[in-house]
């Protein structure tokens, strides 16, 4: 007993707090659909989904798992990759740091609540072995060495660490081994692409097992800049993970884990879309022959965003890293399991971009350098055996801090294109310096704690009815610290001049502090009438905590921030599920359907209005807007059609709306010199296609000594707008992404495989944005074009 309380001690005593932590179990293949033989159908899928190892189609829940043979052979390294995968999952990221994704169209968009705000959370909660990463920039990184991907879509709270409205990713990597087992991979294709992965496991002794897993990506940029030469949107990522398996015997076992990510690369630049036009004076506006181009006599580099190039003349350049250690124990107590996730993980960012996006010198320097660490702690005690009652309780802890240091400087384009060539009332003249060399510099500190205390209970009422009830109840604290001053320029001593170089950038000092409780939970209804078909109902009340806004506050009559709009405050979401889940012809083919309605009250968003703030006119600031509905129907599909031959398709419409909008951002094509606001009630909600699918087809056929084995996997999605104002001019229209490979396994293990991304060229936009300042031009990320590569790849 001494050397058990010793190895749960050590755990619990680490400087580290924790996430939500499962037993690990060895599971079948989880490609899901890989038949092992001719008599074989889809492959028992284990989740943790509830804390417990369990086999997916026995959790009355809507989710989508991604095996780890999945994940290799479509060669998915990142969250990105995986919404080719899952339908419901939709990813954005003009930069690292500029990262969101969202599940059933809620969560953070990069557009709607922006990520580069450190003090608002995600709603998607992402969650790497148990612990909880707060900053969405971090799931931008790539994956190392995983055993798989749980998307769990709707409210998680009342068995995960952190509470989130939207949903959770659930990763897991793959844990040591105490057999000698290893993996080595090595890829070439186009732009220079090289990628090298791999891992070794093993004993070390008896009852300590060792796991090294790393990952190298590089790859010359995809957008050609015309000005300098470059090439941009460069790659270059490392990742490196270690772990160690303590198991003195049956009853307990730790896993400690350090990992270390690295993403450094010449990024991330968008290129020209399109030109909008707005009842802005004509001088005031991008294109026409009296616009801001024609008085630069500056022609973009290109009108075709698909040409991939770009004429940049700021500096361009991203060098982020994380990393942390964590410690998951596991202490089989007879009764039930008491589980303990401790952990530390850090954030570093610094990037420059041209936020002008031209090769025009407006702004010659913006970036915001940053340090975010956390500590979070989880205790959970989880139920043990086949009883008709089962039960997980526990308590978590987190906090975290976040320092920025927020940078803006102008150059000698700016005076002339953001203020223009008179200002005030008395048309001063405006210098084409005046704005030359003049900058922002600043400081930000937020602090955040959180402590929860969580259960759930599953009552299997009869041998086929189960019914489940989760309360959680949660404590949040926030501080935040903003000031910024401004300086440079030419010296003036002109008040109109004055007056319009803060109109550009004002400086601003403030602190802010939010508190909240809130009691969230869900009750489930399982049915069971055969043991392969199960049918559910839900209802699920989430909380996603609020915050306070760290990008700075609309200004009164004084020119003093206005402290009311600090604090954004929190969102409740109510959601409604029913869904069936079959596995039919003895497991060859597995058919899952769901249908949910969400509504999400205080649904944090941009707001424009001057009630509370008494501002001198209106201003768009973060906020809350009373009503959003999203309701929708899924389906899952997977089959194993032949010997050798699996398929599985994935499909979600979603219906989102602004169900109560009053006072949003208008449209660009309706927006006046003035700032003005817009109903937007029963309008689409922003960056949620109507339709996505996604597919997938792998086939093994034995040839000689080995096998010849194909892959096809391939996604659609609907079009969708891509800015909150849902503008005509910010729509993304639908695309489709095919990706597959080919290859011949030998029979001692090797590997040679060629393979395709984006097979059929296809051009789409990624994300997009509105250039600052509202002249109407419309910058986007194009996708990246077709690449045909080869792999080396051996397993041990």
């Amino acid at each position: 007993m001494s050397k058990r309380l010793a190895v749960l001690l050590g755990a619990v005593a680490m400087p580290v707090v924790a996430a939500p932590a499962v037993a690990q179990s060895t599971t079948a293949d989880p490609t899901q659909a890989e038949a092992a033989d001719d008599t074989d159908g889809v492959a028992d899928v284990i989740v943790t989904a509830r804390r417990r190892a369990e086999n997916a189609q026995k959790v009355p829940a809507a989710l989508s798992v991604v095996g780890g043979a999945l994940i290799d052979q479509s060669y998915t390294v990142n969250t990105q990759g995986l919404t080719t995968l899952i339908p419901s999952l939709n990813y954005s990221s003009a930069n690292p740091r500029n990262t969101a994704f969202t599940i059933r169209g809620l969560g953070s968009s990069v557009v709607a609540v922006s990520q580069a705000n450190d003090g608002l959370e995600p709603g998607v909660g992402f969650y790497v072995d148990q612990v909880y990463h707060a900053r969405p920039a971090t799931a931008a990184f790539d994956f190392a060495d995983l055993e798989q991907v749980e998307e769990l879509r709707g409210p998680q709270g009342t068995l995960f660490g952190k509470n989130t409205t939207a949903g959770a990713l659930n990763i897991t990597t793959r844990s040591p081994t105490f057999t000698q087992e290893g993996f080595a991979e090595l890829s070439y294709g186009s732009y220079n692409l090289v990628q090298a992965k791999g891992w070794v496991s093993g004993p070390i002794t008896d009852s300590i097992a060792y796991r090294l897993s790393a990952v190298s990506t590089r790859r010359d940029g995809v957008i050609d800049n015309i000005r300098t030469g470059r090439d941009t949107n460069t790659l270059g990522t490392q990742a490196v993970r270690g772990q160690l398996l303590f198991k003195p015997d049956d009853a307990i076992q730790m896993r400690v884990i350090a990992d270390f990510t690295n993403f450094q690369a010449y990024c991330c630049g968008q290129v020209y879309l399109r030109t909008g036009t707005s009842l802005r004076a004509a001088s005031r506006q991008f294109g026409g022959p009296a616009g801001l181009a024609a008085q630069f006599g500056y022609t973009p580099a290109s009108t075709n965003a698909y040409d991939r190039v770009t004429d940049i003349d700021g500096p361009l350049g991203v060098d982020t890293n994380e990393g942390g250690v964590s410690a998951i124990t596991d202490w089989n107590l007879g009764f039930a399991t008491l589980t303990s996730v401790s952990a530390w993980r850090f954030w570093n960012w610094d990037a420059e971009n041209d936020r002008d996006y031209t090769g025009l010198p407006i702004q010659s320097s913006q970036h915001i350098p940053s340090r975010q660490d956390q500590y979070s702690q989880e205790l959970r005690l989880a139920s043990n055996g086949t009883g008709p009652i089962s039960y997980v309780v526990g308590l978590y802890g987190f906090r975290q801090r976040i320092v920025g240091r927020p940078i803006s400087i102008y150059g000698p384009a700016a005076a002339r294109y953001l203020i223009g060539t008179t200002t005030g009332t008395n048309n001063t003249a405006v210098p084409a310096n005046l704005l030359d060399g003049y900058g922002q510099d600043g400081r930000t500190d937020f602090r955040s704690r959180s402590y929860a205390a969580f259960g759930e209970v599953n009552w299997r009422i009869v041998p086929t009815v189960t019914a489940t009830l989760g309360l959680r109840y949660t404590q949040e604290d926030k501080d935040g610290y903003y000031n910024t001053t401004v300086s440079g320029g030419p010296a003036t001593t002109s008040a109109a001049l004055i007056n319009a170089r803060l109109g550009v950038l004002r400086p601003q000092s403030y602190d802010a502090h939010d508190s909240d409780g809130s009691l969230s939970g869900r009750g489930n209804i399982a049915w069971q009438p055969t043991e392969n078909t199960m049918a559910y109902a839900s209802y699920a009340r989430g909380f996603k905590s609020g915050g306070i806004n760290m990008s700075g506050l609309p200004l009164d009559n004084s020119n003093r921030p206005v402290l009311a709009t600090a604090v954004v405050r929190p969102e409740r979401n109510e959601t409604y599920e029913v869904g069936i889940k079959n596995t039919l012809f003895d497991r060859r083919l597995i058919v899952n359907i769901d249908g949910f309605y969400t509504k999400v009250h205080d649904f944090q968003a941009t707001v424009v209005e001057n009630s509370l703030t008494q501002t001198v006119q209106l201003r768009g600031y973060l906020s809350n807007i009373p009503e959003v509905t999203v309701k929708g129907i899924e389906a899952d599909v997977t089959a194993v059609l032949l010997p050798g031959l699996s398929a599985r398709t994935n499909f979600a419409y979603s219906d989102g709306e602004y169900s109560n909008y009053p006072a949003g951002p208008c449209p660009l094509e309706v927006q006046t010199a003035a700032t003005t606001q817009c109903s937007l009630t029963g309008r689409r909600l922003a960056s949620l296609p109507h339709f996505a699918l996604t597919a997938g087809l792998d086939y093994t056929r034995p040839v000689g000594t080995g096998a010849v084995f194909v892959h096809v996997d391939t996604a659609s999605r609907s079009g969708y707008n891509g800015d909150p104002s849902l503008s005509r001019f910010t729509y993304i229209r639908g695309y489709n992404l095919t990706n597959a490979n080919i290859g011949y396994r030998f029979a001692d293990g090797l590997e040679v495989i060629v393979w395709a991304r984006n097979l059929l060229d296809a051009d789409y936009i990624q994300n997009l944005t509105i250039q600052a300042g509202n002249s109407g031009l419309i910058l986007g990320s194009p996708s990246d074009p077709r690449t045909i590569g080869g792999t080396i790849r051996f397993r041990m």
